[in-house]
């Protein structure tokens, strides 16, 4: 599980890209994003979303989003990322859908 707090912009972007990297290099990976903590989330948050899920997706892994931030669920559904990366609201939720591997149903 990675949590994430305070502002996720594109400063916080250059400092979490290697983590993501990391994490997401691994045969199979299984991550869990949990962005409950976030204050701020920009598009910087979403690239890094979409680039996890991407690198996950290709290595034969499962992602799973966290959120329950309104104006980050707002900016999420706004620009399509929750189409493709559905956030849930806990843990227990986002472990238990199996769509969350590649954002389908």
């Amino acid at each position: 599980m990675l949590e994430f707090r305070g502002d996720i912009d594109i400063a916080a972007a250059v400092e979490l890209t290697p983590l993501l990297d990391a994490v997401t290099q691994r045969p199979a990976p299984r991550i869990v994003i949990d962005l409950r903590q976030v204050d701020f989330f920009d598009c910087s948050g979403l690239r890094l979303l979409t680039r996890a899920r991407s690198r996950v997706l290709d290595h034969g892994g499962r992602i799973h989003l966290v959120c329950t931030h309104p104006l980050t669920l707002r900016v999420l559904r706004i620009t399509g990322v929750a189409e493709v990366l559905p956030p849930r609201a806990g843990m227990a939720e986002a472990l238990g859908s199996p769509g969350a591997a590649s954002g389908r149903p």
